[in-house]
């Protein structure tokens, strides 16, 4: 069965069994909802951008311009220029990148003279959208199982069928199908309730294996982190894919149920239940079907990897939907702290996606390594606006003047 065969029989078999087609991800897992956690999350299909998400704008329309330190910003543009070089209209002003010194004035007057800000819109002309943060966890872990370490991070089965939609219908780039053959048939892929242990699709497949399965829960929420093994030594994961069911709120679940108040559903209350509950673990986490697999990275010494391909930095890199935001490009973003009215306002870089990052004026902010990230992260859900900073001669074709 040729590819394209392939991708005709899982489209019409995945969409009659209700499984969503879902988008590449590198770094993060495909989930629907804006809070991994949060117990309310619609269920409806992500917003289409606008046909014109990017306004031209003048330098003194981006708030909080000429109060950021662009100096802490530079090894980051320096991440993008390595992939964005490539590109004829990211060339030039990339080379010249490459020789300023790391100084916030220099960087200022080259942004200003090689560069025009574009604001980004939603569908609706408003000009705010949703900033969440990520973060990458640290767990204790073993390289065999043990009665300590008795929960698995696993790398992705054998059986598990991807197919690159795009190359069948060029409107669905970036997106794939998966599935499993079942005899002659394609059907969906193991669920999580199903991928126990036990399931023969994971036999021998253990990458690792971790002591709390809540913290590893969330690993996968987050889709990178780095395990802490006994000799002290730490081994960094990253997101290899996933099973093709959509991610559901174990959140909202635990709302539903009445276990927890709507306030009490963050990341620290489901992990304060899981633990005052561990007879009804099983059932809390199988509330979700989603389950990522994952692949053992090198430690470079910096961020995990980005869907640009490069490591992301903290506090100065985002998640965005590739839709409106070219990978790589530079991004001022204006929004605030987390839980506060303390402006957030600085130079990122666009160096990643992920499934839950959709729509125009939508990122995910990167805090970094470690428990301090994960609690900024956890607690941050802004509204902000966004400038996408582009070549001067650079006119992007979703842009409206």
């Amino acid at each position: 069965m040729t590819s394209r065969q392939l991708a005709s029989v899982l489209g019409a078999l995945l969409f009659l069994a209700g499984c969503a087609i879902q988008p590449v991800a590198m770094t993060k897992p495909e989930a629907p909802c804006a809070c991994p956690v949060c117990p309310v999350c619609p269920a409806v299909a992500p917003p289409k951008p606008p046909a014109k998400p990017l306004q031209e704008a003048r330098w003194e329309e981006v708030k909080g311009w000429n109060d950021d330190n662009l100096a802490e910003a530079h090894s980051a543009l320096l991440a993008s220029c390595g992939v964005l070089v490539k590109q004829p209209v990211w060339r030039t002003v990339c080379e010249e990148a490459r020789a300023l010194p790391a100084e916030n004035a220099a960087l200022r007057a080259f942004f200003e003279a090689r560069f025009r800000p574009w604001r980004v819109v939603n569908p609706d002309e408003s000009r705010e959208g949703l900033v969440t943060g990520y973060y990458e966890p640290l767990l204790r872990g073993n390289r065999e199982r043990s009665k300590s370490f008795a929960h698995a991070i696993y790398g992705v089965p054998d059986d598990l069928l991807v197919v690159d939609l795009g190359e069948l219908y060029p409107e669905l780039k970036n997106f794939r199908l998966r599935g499993r053959l079942d005899g002659r048939r394609v059907v969906p892929y193991w669920s999580r309730a199903e991928l126990t242990p036990q399931a023969p699709a994971l036999a021998g497949k253990a990458l690792l294996w971790v002591a709390d399965p809540i913290e590893l829960f969330f690993l996968q929420v987050q889709g990178s982190g780095r395990v802490e093994l006994a000799d002290g030594r730490r081994v960094r994961v990253g997101y290899a894919d996933q099973n093709g069911h959509p991610y559901q709120s174990i959140g909202r679940w635990l709302v539903e149920k009445g276990e927890l108040k709507l306030e009490q559903a963050s990341m620290p209350g489901i992990q304060a239940w899981a633990r005052a509950n561990p007879k009804r673990l099983s059932e809390l986490l199988n509330a979700n079907p989603s389950f990522v697999f994952f692949r053992e990275l090198p430690d470079n010494g910096g961020g995990p990897l980005g869907a640009l391909g490069v490591p992301l930095t903290p506090g100065r890199s985002i998640a965005v939907d590739p839709r409106t935001v070219p990978l790589g490009a530079p991004v001022f973003l204006s929004t605030t702290q987390p839980l506060s009215e303390q402006p957030l306002q600085r130079l990122v870089m666009a160096q990643d996606s992920g499934g839950a990052i959709k729509g125009a004026v939508r990122a995910d902010f990167f805090w970094g390594f470690g428990a301090e990230a994960g609690a900024q992260a956890g607690r941050m859900r802004q509204r902000g606006e966004m400038w996408v900073l582009l070549p001067a001669a650079h006119v992007p074709n979703s842009a409206a003047k």
